[in-house]
């Protein structure tokens, strides 16, 4: 079972035109707030309506532009699950649940929804209004009344989002089980990159109303296609650049030349570097290809590892600025706090990003 998208949209501010295709897995629709990821869910669920192009959910049209078709969205058999759950609040959690059931007879509607709490863990909440169950409840509750139609697709638009933070693990990996349960088409979107990448084989990136990259998350996190999609996907490194050769590149903020594992090929624009990949070498070893003299400008700690913000070439002075930004596990931080300084700071050439203009 496929879900075929290809359809245009102005919006406000740009031209909302996007084309993707989801196979029977989870494919999740990254980018910054504003980039038209939930209205992409809507038009897909009938919510809104295209200017023009096709949805097709396994080869069955939902929406044509050419050939008049437009299906409602209860014909659609597309489950939505909002960001914010839109659960009806004068409504027990079982009520909801049952809400879109109509089409089955009253002993079958009772059986769907008793399958759909069982599965959700909701048992004993049944008879609950929504103000009276917790965030985690409701989300579940939302979730079970969109898969209660046994949707062909399911869509969801940042579910873990409203989420405390000790929620977001626990529910996070009940929605990675029930994902793969589904064993259909799945949108999952968000804008946090790590979330994507824990949820998904494959990520769509949405920019400014455009997919700036498509196809499986490896991919895309060690070759981003351009600056703004490896900003979004997390790069804290990056400097201006210029190909010398076809394995050789000046970064110009960095004040360096750096070797390449990948040969280069066109116009290059910056370099970048992911802030975990920055190794931490000897002293000795300075003179080797990609390592410089490194010192630390300052540091920033969280309970499980530390930022530091290296400087390189030179010793920084009060005002100095950093050149880079490392990420390290609390353990290697222990191995090199105490050593002299300047440590030796490498850029392995199989970690470089090579970005275009």
């Amino acid at each position: 079972m496929t879900l075929e998208v290809q359809f245009e949209k102005q919006l406000a501010s740009y031209n909302l035109s996007v084309e993707f295709s989801c196979g029977a897995e989870t494919l999740a629709v990254l980018g910054p707030s504003g980039a038209g990821k939930s209205m992409t869910l809507r038009c897909i669920a009938g919510l809104e309506r295209p200017d023009r192009g096709r949805i097709a959910l396994d080869g069955r049209a939902l929406f044509d532009s050419t050939k008049g078709i437009n299906l409602p969205s209860r014909e659609r058999r597309v489950g939505l699950l909002f960001q914010n759950y839109a659960l009806f609040p004068h409504l027990t959690a079982a009520g909801n649940i049952i809400f879109g059931l109509d089409h089955l007879p009253g002993a079958k509607r009772i059986t769907r929804v008793q399958e759909k709490i069982a599965q959700a863990h909701l048992e004993g909440l049944e008879n609950r209004l929504p103000r009276q169950l917790s965030g985690g409840e409701q989300q579940r509750v939302a979730l079970a009344r969109a898969l209660a139609i046994e949707p062909e697709a399911l869509l969801l638009d940042e579910p873990l989002s409203t989420l405390d933070t000790h929620l977001r693990s626990q529910i996070e990996r009940q929605l990675i089980d029930t994902l793969a349960r589904f064993q259909r088409p799945a949108l999952y979107v968000t804008h946090n990159m790590e979330e994507a990448y824990r949820i998904a084989a494959n990520l769509v990136v949405l920019m400014k109303g455009r997919v700036a990259a498509n196809g499986p998350k490896e991919e895309i996190f060690r070759r981003p296609p351009s600056l703004e999609v490896a900003l979004l996907t997390g790069l804290k490194n990056f400097s201006r650049a210029r190909a010398l050769s076809a394995d050789t590149m000046e970064a110009l903020d960095w004040n360096c030349t750096l070797r390449t594992a990948h040969a280069i090929s066109g116009q290059i624009a910056y370099a970048g570097i992911r802030a975990h990949y920055i190794e931490f070498v000897e002293a000795d070893a300075q003179a080797a290809p990609n390592t410089f003299p490194g010192w630390l400008v300052r540091a920033s700690e969280t309970p499980f590892g530390i930022t530091l913000y290296i400087r390189l070439h030179n010793s920084p002075g009060a005002e100095s600025q950093h050149h880079l930004q490392a990420e390290l596990f609390k353990e290697k931080w222990m191995q090199w706090k105490d050593r002299p300084q300047p440590w030796g700071i490498r850029l392995a050439p199989e970690s470089l990003l090579i970005l275009p203009e």
